[in-house]
């Protein structure tokens, strides 16, 4: 019975890949679900004997949990391919898990690079995510079922880990304005789906202009964002940005229905 199980999803992550199993190469286990790569992904995966299973794309959550549902280790990391365990994080991981742990999951402080930078402030770190967790029927984790940010549901002991996991997010403005503009169109179909399309002029202007600037000053100026630098101020300048885009998005699909 392996110990640690990784799972990982992935779609074209041959720019990514190939460091993130590196720093999991040790473990007894690595699930990597593909959905449908046309690069080098797969070939990537099997170098680092991971499992490759083939699946269609269901949506984030779906896959993440089929993924979890592969995996035999008595523990399970859970992976996005552009997340790598610092070196630290590894030698903390491996002695937990030959000890005895107290918890049966635990959280892992996220360490998220901007266009190569580190995101000190701004509310951006630790931005701790519940990665790590014992494989337990009785107290099963999982990712909710939600279009996009899924996080892991679970129910049970926690404590979070001292090293960082560096999240290679966005090393360009391109992949960042382009995975802002289709994630906000995921959050404006939720918004739908929950009924907050901001039918009235008055909360209209509060997501989509008040709302949105208010984000921008409370994350750059009160929480210290403009310290990071010019990578800061773009950062969360886009981020408002974001918030903006998913609201006015969700009106107008609101709109376009009742047309």
């Amino acid at each position: 019975m392996p110990l640690l199980s990784v799972a990982i999803v992935t779609f074209n992550e041959e720019a990514n890949l190939a460091r993130t199993l590196a720093g999991v190469r040790w473990a007894d286990q690595i699930v990597m679900v593909d959905s449908g790569s046309t690069d080098r992904t797969v070939e990537i995966a099997r170098q680092f004997n991971a499992t490759v299973l083939e699946r269609p794309w269901p949506g984030f959550a779906e896959q993440k949990n089929f993924a979890i549902e592969q995996c035999t280790g008595d523990w399970i990391l859970s992976l996005d391919a552009d997340e790598e365990l610092s070196s630290e994080l590894q030698q903390e991981i491996r002695q937990i898990l030959s000890s005895t742990p107290s918890v049966d999951a635990f959280y892992l402080k996220r360490r998220n690079l901007f266009l190569g930078r580190w995101m000190r402030h701004g509310g951006f770190y630790p931005d701790a995510k519940l990665r790590l967790f014992r494989r337990n029927p009785s107290q099963h984790a999982a990712f909710e079922p939600r279009p996009v940010h899924e996080t892991i549901q679970f129910h049970g002991p926690t404590a979070t880990l001292q090293s960082d996991l560096i999240h290679h997010a966005y090393p360009t403005l391109e992949s960042y304005i382009e995975h802002m503009d289709r994630y906000s169109s995921l959050g404006a179909q939720l918004l739908v789906d929950q009924g907050r399309t901001s039918s009235g002029i008055l909360a209209f202007l509060a997501h989509v202009l008040f709302i949105p600037v208010l984000t921008f000053k409370w994350n750059y100026v009160f929480r210290l964002g403009f310290l990071d630098g010019r990578e800061g101020l773009l950062q969360h300048l886009y981020h408002a940005g974001y918030t903006s885009w998913k609201y006015a998005k969700a009106w107008d699909l609101d709109r376009k229905r009742h047309s």
